[in-house]
């Protein structure tokens, strides 16, 4: 099959996609988007949003409907590192076994990420980055597709632990989750609260995932595309020539080159869901928010005169 037919196959198959993830899911569509958006293309996603916002059973609703493996890791101050890699222990033969963790699947569910010691949250790092781990010297390799889509309460602070930015730097999307409008959480009580359990249908194979990922990637970008992309991540840098004036006043630091690689790769996957065959500049703007709010760091001045990420993300296209 070529490209271009698998791409109109593509299109089909995410509406029927979207189509069975709001069987179970209201609303929040925009998030379901940027969630399939970055295991398409093969990243990870940061969901920020207050607790009860369904944001762990739509993490589980789209590892049913993709077909893939699913663990949910809930992180606490005192998790270590082998409780979510695995560790060895000496069998009946007297002989090292090694017992895996929680951590090989398809999807992790890494629910309140800042809530675990920086030493557990390195462990992740390693999986994340190299979709391998290593316990005692030896080296797992995980199983292929692999994402990390990690929780976290903006709320408390207390007993919690900021993600270093290296470790944000490697979620392709940072997703804020909104409350739910007045008719949609009036639909959410009334499937929520009936004796009626809805079933999803598997829609991929973690083989036809992997396929469209490396489908993704064939996906051809013009010189000017690529250019745009790079030359807006270099404005969020306030010792850039090309900074704009709000970036010079409000941020400390900008994104840095792994933003333009994953704004390129994420414009091509949601070019690719819409039927285009090569993304433009609009691909381009409709993923920035996602990737670049995490990876601009405001100082205290934007802080204190309410300057947010978003208006700072505009003010680049």
């Amino acid at each position: 099959m070529s490209d271009v037919a698998k791409i109109e196959e593509l299109v089909q198959k995410y509406q029927t996609l979207k189509t069975e993830i709001a069987k179970v899911i209201v609303g929040q569509d925009q998030v379901v988007s940027q969630i399939l958006i970055s295991i398409f293309s093969g990243g990870h996603a940061l969901l920020i949003g207050v607790p009860g916002l369904a944001k762990t059973l739509m993490v589980n609703t789209i590892a049913q409907t993709l077909g893939l493996d699913f663990k949910r890791i809930q992180f606490t101050p005192d998790l270590m590192p082998s409780d979510i890699l695995g560790s060895e222990i000496l069998d009946e033969n007297r002989q090292f076994k090694f017992i895996k963790g929680p951590i090989f699947a398809n999807i992790i569910l890494a629910d309140e990420i800042n809530r675990t010691p920086p030493k557990t949250q390195a462990a992740l790092l390693e999986a994340m980055q190299e979709r391998s781990v290593t316990v005692a010297g030896h080296n797992y390799k995980l199983n292929l597709p692999y994402f990390v889509l990690a929780t976290q309460n903006p709320i408390e602070q207390e007993g919690t632990y900021p993600l270093p930015e290296a470790q944000l730097d490697r979620f392709m999307f940072a997703v804020n989750l909104d409350y739910p409008s007045f008719e949609e959480e009036v639909q959410v009580v009334k499937s929520t609260t009936t004796d009626v359990q809805v079933k999803v249908n598997s829609l991929f194979s973690a083989q036809e995932i992997i396929d469209i990922q490396h489908l993704i990637r064939r996906i051809p970008v013009a010189d000017n595309v690529i250019e745009y992309a790079v030359r807006m991540v270099g404005k969020t840098r306030p010792n850039s020539k090309e900074a704009t004036d709000l970036v010079k006043n409000y941020i400390d630091w900008g994104a840095g080159p792994r933003a333009s690689q994953n704004l390129i790769l994420a414009a091509k996957t949601h070019a690719a869901i819409h039927g285009k065959f090569s993304p433009d500049i609009e691909n381009v703007q409709a993923v920035a928010g996602s990737i670049l709010r995490h990876r601009i760091i405001k100082n205290y001045k934007a802080e204190a005169e309410g300057i947010s990420e978003e208006q700072i993300i505009k003010s680049l296209f």
